[in-house]
């Protein structure tokens, strides 16, 4: 299939209503963070658009077909250490031998010669094993004296620091699978291979925009009442770690007209659209009723804190289809429903097989008030204790709009839906923001 001639991702999509109801319908006042997770997860479908790209410009994209290994790696056994090649046989029992060098054989240079009982060829790391020859000894353990090298009791058994064929990888099996988002280990990999090209999905293609008329972008002049935009930051930083192509829309005033504009030129340019702002039952706050005109569109309440109001679904215009994300306006909002909401669906519409984030356990310094009934997502920064543990406290206030808490902060402290109050000392999960995606 060619690009020009592929569905959109949302037209691959099932009915948004019909998800709703397999989870059991929803409480549009609080809806619980992990079934929010589950109906976006069932509703985004990944994009099947695939292109070969060079090696090298493979980085953070999403691999669209198996890695096959054309030989075996390593392709010979070798050598894993510098030291002595030898017959493990001649060994003692103890371990101890005594051996007469008959050569050397170099990385790139092999030991073509032959290798008799009671005799060992000096070898490099790396170097292909003399016939015969299963054993190294390295060459810090050993003695050598004229052409004999003396090997004492207790260091060395039959087989060690031989490196076997195919030991990393075998012919005809796969290196690296479909779905993975390639690291540089990769990258590393699939070279060893001698392979310079590779095929990827299609970068996904996400459109955001800001909405709010007090909103201004940086360069402008600030009025009483008005603010610099920095959702628009956020989310490009977020969205380019992710590796998607992005097209920033810019501010967008509180205007009916102009907001359907932006969402229709938005949808008919990008595979996902992010707004932030204007989600909530604000007067001036007309960007639910136009996406309720233009698609499918859940607008939830989520039980949880920063981030509560945000929408959820498809949206349409001349026959080009979208998901969208509607996030809050509040700054630490927009980062907090990104992570727990957009990052795994961006992923997934990747063709990413990505893992559940890692939440780690950490002692809470000091007590957390918390009640039952909402998930809760509090800036921290964890320090670590005598023990091998770490504690945790909170980057002080926790409104969501205070940008600070989230640029000190190591990570989230992640207190669950039908968790309580948590006292200082107690034990509390913890999402680190390094090798977040």
């Amino acid at each position: 299939m060619t690009e020009d001639s592929a569905p959109t991702a949302a037209a691959l999509e099932p009915d948004l209503a019909q998800i709703i109801s397999c989870v059991g319908g929803y409480d549009p006042k609080a809806l619980p963070v992990a079934m929010a997770k589950e109906v976006i997860g069932r509703f985004v479908q990944p994009l099947r658009v695939a292109e070969r790209v060079d090696l090298r410009a493979a980085l953070g994209r999403v691999l669209a077909e198996d890695v096959v290994a054309p030989m075996d790696v390593p392709a010979h056994d070798n050598s894993g250490m510098d030291g002595y090649a030898l017959h493990g046989a001649d060994l003692g029992a103890d371990g101890a031998a005594v051996l007469r060098v008959v050569g050397k054989g170099l990385a790139g240079h092999e030991f073509t010669g032959a290798v008799p009982a009671g005799t060992c060829v000096r070898i490099m790391t790396g170097a292909v094993l003399p016939g015969g020859c299963d054993t190294v000894v390295p060459q810090e353990f050993c003695q050598v004296v004229g052409d004999a090298v003396h090997i004492p009791p207790g260091v060395l058994k039959q087989g060690d620091n031989a490196r076997k064929r195919g030991e990393d990888l075998r012919a005809g099996q796969p290196s690296v699978s479909s779905g993975r988002l390639l690291r540089p280990a990769d990258i590393g990999l699939i070279a060893s291979l001698g392979q310079a090209e590779v095929m990827v999905w299609r970068r996904l293609r996400v459109a955001f925009l800001s909405s709010g008329d007090e909103l201004r972008s940086i360069g402008q002049p600030q009025e009483p009442g008005s603010v610099y935009d920095s959702n628009r930051y956020t989310l490009w930083a977020m969205l380019q770690r992710l590796g998607c192509e992005v097209l920033d829309l810019g501010v967008v005033r509180d205007d009916p007209a102009l907001l359907e504009s932006a969402l229709r030129l938005a949808t008919e340019n990008a595979d996902a659209v992010i707004t932030s702002g204007g989600v909530s039952v604000g007067e001036a706050d007309y960007m639910r009723q136009i996406m309720a005109k233009l698609g499918d569109v859940a607008f939830w309440r989520i039980a949880m804190r920063p981030g509560r109001p945000m929408a959820f679904g498809r949206i349409a215009s001349r026959g080009h289809n979208a998901v969208l994300f509607g996030l809050p306006g509040n700054p630490v909002a927009v980062m907090v429903t990104f992570y727990h909401f957009v990052r795994d669906a961006l992923l997934h519409m990747m063709g990413a097989k990505a893992k559940s984030l890692p939440l780690l356990p950490v002692v809470a310094q000091a007590d957390l008030r918390k009640r039952p009934g909402r998930t809760e997502f509090q800036r921290a920064v964890i320090h670590p204790l005598p023990d091998g543990r770490y504690s945790a406290r909170i980057t002080g206030d926790q409104g969501s709009g205070i940008l600070r808490s989230m640029s000190e902060a190591d990570g989230f402290l992640v207190l669950h839906h039908d968790q309580g109050s948590v006292r200082a000392g107690e034990m509390v999960d913890f999402l680190p923001f390094e090798g977040l995606v």
